[in-house]
C-alpha cells in the first residue's frame, strides 16, 4: 500500500516558505564569530528544513537558493574588503547555486521516505538520520568544488563555543554536523506528528540529546610542553598596503626585540612574516640566522619560495645555520587570491582584480610536519586550517601541537579573523592538540587541547607571547575515522536516498502490473 500513498504536499506554501527560508539563512549567520549565538544553529536548520518538506524540485531549489544567500552573502561578507563586491557576489552566489541543486535530496528525502519506510520510527529516525547525512553530503560538495572548494560555514564549527563541541573528538567536524542537523530533524519531526509528549516517541532525540551534553572529549596523553615564543608584528602584509621592502620583515623583527634573552624552544613568526625568499636572498638569509642566535632557539617563518617555475608559500625552519629539517608548502593556496584559476575565462568578468594576481602558487605535497628537536609540529597554512585532511595527515604524521601560521591583513575590519579562529579552536578539541594560530595583524591567540585561550594578542597590535604550549600523543577517534565518517554519512546518504527511490518506483510497477478485481455481474 506504501507504494501507492501519494507524496505529502509542501508543509508550507511557497509564499511563506520562500522568505522563511531567507530568514532561516540570516538567522544561521548569527551562529558564527563575530556573534557566536551558537544556540540559534538549531531553529535556523530547523527553520530551513521546514521550508523543504513536500517541496517539488524548482520550489525546493527556489528555497535551498535563497536559503544560501542570505547564508553565504552575509557569512562571506569579509570577502568583499579584499576582491570588491563583483567577486564578493559571484562567490557568495556560486555557493547559494550549489546549495540550491544540493537542497533537491532533502526535499525528495522528505517525500519518499515516509512513504518507503511509515510509522513513527521511520519518520522520527529514518527520515532525520537520511535529511542529516544529506546535509553533510551538501557540506562536503561545497567544501570540495570547485576548484578545492571552499568549507566555510559548516555547522559544526558554529559549536566550537557550546557545550556540544567536545563530541568532535570523535566524529569530527562533519560527525558533528550530522548530530546537530539530526537533532533538529527530529525534532521537527516530533512536532509534526505531535508526538513531543509521548515518552517512548521522543526516546531517540532525547537520547541523541543526552548524548551530546555528556560526552566528555576523548582523552589525548599529556607528553610535557614546548615553550613557544610568537611574534605579531602588525607590519603592512596586505595585499594593497603601501610599503617599502622588507617593511614586514622589519616590523617581525622590531616586535621580536623584547624577546631576546629569554628561554624558547622555537620562534614562530605569521605567514608571510618574511617579505623576500630566504632560500634564495643571502641578506635575508643573513638577518634570520642572526635573529636565530639573539633568540638562541630555532624560527618556525613563511615566506614564499620559488623552485624552478614554481612559486609556493611555505613554512620553514631557521637556525642560527640556515635552513634546517623539511619545507611545508600550503596544500590549498586560495583560488583567485593565490592563483587564478581558468585565467582566460575569468579575467574578461574582473580584468583589474585578475591582472592584480600575478603570482600563481602552486599546491604543495609535502607532509604537513616538521621536526623541532624531536618534537613533531603540525603545520597548516592559513585557509589550509580549514580543510580536514592537512590537520588530520598532520596528527597522523605525529603531531604533538599545532602551529597555524596565517596572515588576515586584507581582511581588517570584518570578522574572518574570528571565523577562521574558530576553526583553530575546533582543530584543537578535535585533535586533542593544542594549537598557536599566529597571525600577522591577529586574532592570534594559544589554544588549549580543550580549545579554551592560554594566551592572546590584541588584533591590530604588534607584540608578542611567551608560552608553555601543552603536548600531546594518541589519536583521537574524530582522527582514525573521519574520513570514513565522512564517506559514510555523505555519499551513505545519497545512496540511501537513491535506495528509496527506486523501492518506490519497483512498488508502483508492481502496482500497476497488478489487474484490478472487476464484479460478477450488475
Amino acid at each position: 500500500m506504501s507504494g501507492t500513498t501519494p507524496p505529502p504536499r509542501p508543509l508550507l506554501r511557497l509564499a511563506f516558505a520562500a522568505p522563511l527560508s531567507v530568514v532561516a539563512g540570516l538567522l544561521l549567520v548569527t551562529a558564527y564569530p563575530a556573534l557566536a549565538w551558537w544556540p540559534l544553529a538549531f531553529p535556523a536548520v530547523a527553520l530551513a528544513l521546514l521550508t523543504l518538506i513536500g517541496r517539488r524540485f524548482w520550489s525546493a531549489v527556489l528555497v535551498g537558493f535563497l536559503f544560501g544567500v542570505a547564508f553565504f552573502s552575509v557569512n562571506l561578507l569579509f570577502t568583499a574588503r579584499y576582491l570588491g563586491p563583483i567577486p564578493w557576489a559571484a562567490l557568495f552566489v556560486l555557493e547559494a547555486l550549489l546549495t540550491a541543486v544540493l537542497a533537491v535530496p532533502i526535499a525528495l528525502a522528505y517525500r519518499w521516505v515516509p512513504r518507503v519506510v511509515p510509522g513513527v520510527l521511520g519518520r522520527t529516525l529514518a527520515l532525520p538520520a537520511l535529511v542529516a547525512g544529506l546535509w553533510v553530503l551538501r557540506e562536503q560538495i561545497v567544501g570540495s568544488w570547485p576548484y578545492g572548494g571552499f568549507p566555510w560555514g559548516r555547522i559544526g564549527v558554529s559549536q566550537v563555543n557550546g557545550p556540544f563541541a567536545e563530541v568532535a573528538s570523535w566524529v569530527g567536524m562533519s560527525g558533528l554536523s550530522f548530530l546537530i542537523v539530526l537533532l533538529c530533524a527530529m525534532a521537527v519531526e516530533l512536532v509534526r506528528l505531535r508526538r513531543f509528549r509521548r515518552p517512548l516517541a521522543a526516546v531517540p532525540a532525547a537520547g541523541l540529546l543526552v548524548v551530546l551534553l555528556v560526552l566528555p572529549q576523548f582523552p589525548t596523553a599529556a607528553a610535557g610542553s614546548l615553550r613557544v615564543g610568537a611574534v605579531q608584528g602588525n607590519g603592512p602584509a596586505g595585499y594593497f598596503d603601501q610599503r617599502a621592502r622588507d617593511a614586514v620583515l622589519n616590523a617581525q623583527l622590531a616586535a621580536s626585540a623584547p624577546l631576546f634573552g629569554q628561554q624558547m624552544d622555537v620562534l614562530l613568526w605569521p605567514e608571510g612574516g618574511v617579505d623576500s625568499d630566504p632560500t634564495a636572498n643571502n641578506s635575508t638569509s643573513a638577518v634570520l640566522e642572526e635573529l636565530s642566535r639573539r633568540v638562541d632557539a630555532p624560527l618556525l617563518v613563511s615566506a614564499v619560495t620559488e623552485r624552478g617555475p614554481d612559486l609556493f608559500n611555505s613554512a620553514l625552519l631557521w637556525t642560527a645555520d640556515g635552513q634546517s629539517g623539511a619545507t611545508y608548502d600550503k596544500r590549498h593556496p586560495v583560488p583567485f587570491g593565490e592563483y587564478v584559476p581558468d585565467r582566460a575565462f575569468w579575467e574578461p568578468f574582473a580584468p583589474d582584480l585578475i591582472g592584480l594576481i600575478g603570482r600563481e602558487y602552486t599546491p604543495g605535497t609535502a607532509s604537513p610536519l616538521i621536526d623541532i628537536d624531536g618534537v613533531g609540529v603540525g603545520l597548516a597554512i592559513c585557509f589550509d586550517v580549514i580543510y580536514d585532511d592537512v590537520v588530520w595527515d598532520g596528527a597522523d604524521a605525529g603531531a604533538q601541537v599545532y602551529m597555524f601560521q596565517t596572515n588576515n591583513a586584507d581582511f581588517r575590519g570584518t570578522d574572518e579573523n574570528l571565523q577562521q579562529l574558530a576553526f583553530a579552536q575546533m582543530r584543537a578539541i578535535e585533535t586533542g592538540r593544542a594549537v598557536v594560530n599566529l597571525s600577522t595583524v591577529g586574532t592570534s591567540q594559544v589554544i588549549a587541547p580543550d580549545g579554551s585561550t592560554l594566551d592572546a594578542l590584541p588584533i591590530d597590535e604588534a607584540g608578542h607571547m611567551l608560552t608553555d604550549v601543552p603536548l600531546r600523543t594518541g589519536l583521537t577517534p574524530a582522527v582514525v575515522i573521519g574520513p570514513a565518517v565522512k564517506m559514510v554519512l555523505g555519499w551513505g546518504s545519497l545512496a540511501g536516498l537513491l535506495a528509496a527511490g527506486l523501492s518506490l518506483a519497483v512498488r508502483a510497477r508492481r502496482t500497476k502490473k497488478t489487474p484490478t478485481p472487476t464484479g460478477a455481474g450488475v
